[in-house]
């Protein structure tokens, strides 16, 4: 077995995953924790309990950690990179709380493209390791879709972040399905019923031009018509709602992107709902694990952090 060089993880607001991964990132061993939520006032205690056993057997191992545990509310507040901003500066920008070899990744901001402030906390880090995963990327320009609560469409050019947009997509449905009378409870989960997801999706490429407010209340008028059965009403808002992120994001920013294709990120079960979704929009997409992405781009700040020290060890 290689020998552990650091600590990975991924400290989002519900959940904690800790890696111990060897100098070139292959997972050794793992452990799972409270989120950030949780976690709040005691991260060093939480922290330190979930590790304790590797660091008795490895020694004091450098950690990188990314999510909320960076934010406001977190262990130590990790500011946001400005965009356009490249991966080592990324890297350059993480904060380290009073626990000794820590290091927590910077979020991203910018300005988007309807003169908003934007802000992405987490998904920086599938974006370093989606470069890492796929050299394709770092050459040109490419448009990338994180699906989630809160979806985000990013734009890079020759491997540098220069924008993004979000779309509380998911958040959405969730709201929708559990406290509105458009989906009727109990709600099934949104990819149950596929036929009722392709359905939504085409419905709302039908009329393209219609403001999504004025195709919501479908998901109750076709239950009543009985053109929808109860269990699959989730599913047809699910398709409305995704189409209606991909028909937005798509003129705001493929005509800057090189191509048509799409690289997805995220839960394999969402990135396969939106790839259904840009193929019903005549759109290609390629599709990559959000986890590994994450543990992939944990590592690359890992090897950026060690070879900073290497350099001001040298001088």
């Amino acid at each position: 077995m290689a020998a552990a060089a650091f600590l990975a993880g991924d400290w989002g607001t519900s959940n904690l995953r800790l890696f111990l991964c060897d100098g070139g990132g292959a997972v050794l061993d793992s452990a799972a924790g409270p989120g950030a939520a949780a976690s709040s006032g005691k991260f060093d205690a939480v922290f330190s309990g979930l590790t304790a056993a590797w660091r008795a057997r490895h020694g004091m191992l450098p950690a990188v950690l990314c999510g909320m545990v960076g934010a406001n509310f977190g262990w130590r507040q990790a500011p946001y990179v400005s965009c356009p901003t490249k991966p080592e500066q990324i890297g350059a920008a993480c904060v380290s709380p009073a626990e000794a070899a820590v290091y927590i990744v910077p979020g991203l901001s910018c300005q988007n493209r309807y003169g908003a402030p934007d802000f992405l906390r987490g998904e920086e880090t599938q974006l370093l390791g989606a470069l890492q995963l796929d050299p394709g990327l770092q050459r040109g320009r490419q448009l990338l879709c994180l699906p989630g609560t809160h979806t985000k469409w990013v734009l890079l050019e020759d491997g540098a972040v220069m924008e993004f947009n979000t779309a509380p997509t998911g958040e959405l449905f969730a709201i929708l399905k559990e406290h509105s009378v458009l989906v009727p409870r109990p709600a099934i989960d949104q990819a149950a019923d596929d036929a009722a997801f392709e359905r939504g999706l085409a419905q709302f490429n039908a009329f393209p031009q219609a403001q999504l407010l004025h195709r919501l209340f479908e998901c109750r008028s076709r239950l009543l018509a009985g053109e929808l059965a109860p269990a699959a009403t989730a599913a047809f808002l699910s398709g409305l709602l995704i189409a209606s992120d991909i028909s937005g994001a798509l003129p705001m920013l493929t005509h800057a992107a090189d191509g048509t294709r799409v690289q997805l990120i995220g839960a394999p079960s969402l990135t396969a709902l939106y790839a259904k979704g840009l193929a019903s929009q005549q759109r290609d997409a390629r599709q990559l694990d959000g986890a590994s992405a994450s543990l992939a781009g944990l590592s690359r700040i890992y090897q950026h952090l060690q070879q900073g020290s290497s350099q001001r060890a040298a001088h």
